[in-house]
């Protein structure tokens, strides 16, 4: 098959791909959709691995992700949400750097991936390192950040459970450090108010309106039980209904989803939730407290493609966040460790 084919193939794939979001929007026949496609994946996959020398580098690594993540989220259809988690919880710690992945050193270095909004939380490393691998195979002659690679693998993520595609640039480095303590102050916690969640999205430059488009996410997204059970994090019109049992221990995996009607599909039903004061987290809820940010929420939740685009807007936007003036950067060889015997001083 030709270099031609092979692009309109794939690239096919993408439109089909967006075209099955707002099918499934509509009908919410989710678990059909996504059985054809799982078989349609199979069959790209196949497609790029014996055609990647074909292809232009920028799209052999878009291929190359995309190929991974399918792969990831056939096999577990959570894996989608938390992908994007993970994309999120990277640049919103000094920028799309790529510092989340990086690995602890003993006594030596302490970095995001085990500070407390992180660690036994966010998920999906895996992933990322083999789609960093894939790339290495496929496209060689290339190299590409993990930071790239974050970026794709949520973008990705968005359209498979339903969303709609967006571009995503590549040129990010990946720092030769991370911010424990930067994760514990940055990053938007469960127990939020809503002047501090404004806060902390407006030091990122990002609007209330685009604030109330990221939180969207959730409509894919799930949390742990000892996370929903905690009275801090919780809405209390919801407390009741949650049954809360589970141990109280930080390993503890039972999940709760954060939309309760399509938790498997990217919707407006987080905002149709919202409404009805039956979100999940009190971060969440609270979003229905300000006339200004309540207004988007009545907006998303009376139109999901105005979310799906104002949500694609925002993710791109935060996608350019850039790393911290002054910080070193590279290109990583290995997403956990940098490359090289060091680590920069924090």
């Amino acid at each position: 098959m030709g270099c031609g084919a092979t692009h309109l193939s794939l690239a096919l794939s993408l439109m089909a791909l967006a075209l099955a979001g707002i099918s499934i929007y509509k009908n919410t026949h989710v678990a059909t959709v996504m059985e054809d496609f799982d078989t349609k994946i199979e069959s790209e996959s196949n497609i790029l691995e014996q055609n990647s020398d074909m292809l232009s580098q920028d799209f052999c690594i878009f291929a190359a992700v995309g190929s991974v993540v399918a792969e990831a989220i056939r096999r577990e259809r959570r894996m989608g949400a938390s992908l994007i988690r993970l994309f999120f919880h990277d640049c919103f710690v000094d920028g799309c750097d790529g510092g989340i992945l990086l690995n602890d050193i003993p006594g030596r270095f302490q970095g995001e991936k085990s500070s407390p909004p992180n660690d036994n939380s966010v998920r999906g490393y895996e992933v990322i390192d083999q789609a960093k691998q894939r790339i290495k195979n496929l496209c060689p002659g290339k190299a590409v950040s993990c930071a790239d690679i974050l970026a794709l693998a949520a973008r990705d993520s968005v359209a498979l459970l339903g969303g709609i595609p967006y571009p995503v640039r590549l040129g990010r480095r990946d720092a030769r450090t991370a911010n424990f303590t930067g994760s514990l102050t940055q990053l938007p916690a469960p127990f939020d108010d809503l002047n501090t969640q404004l806060k902390k999205f407006r030091a990122k430059g990002m609007s209330p309106r685009e604030m109330v488009a990221l939180a969207g996410a959730h409509t894919i997204g799930f949390a742990r039980c000892v996370t929903m059970c905690d009275d801090n994090n919780i809405n209390p019109a919801m407390k009741s209904t949650l049954k809360c049992n589970c141990p109280v221990n930080n390993n503890d995996t039972n999940l709760v989803p954060l939309d309760l009607v399509t938790p498997n599909f990217f919707d407006k039903a987080y905002y149709d939730d919202l409404n009805r004061n039956q979100g999940l987290l009190f971060s969440d809820q609270v979003l229905t407290g300000n006339s200004t940010t309540n207004d988007f929420v009545r907006s998303y939740s009376n139109n999901g493609f105005l979310f799906l685009r104002d949500f694609n807007a925002a993710m791109t936007k935060m996608g350019d966040l850039p790393p911290s003036p002054g910080a070193q950067l590279e290109i990583r060889d290995v997403c956990s460790r940098v490359n090289g015997n060091s680590i920069a001083d924090m």
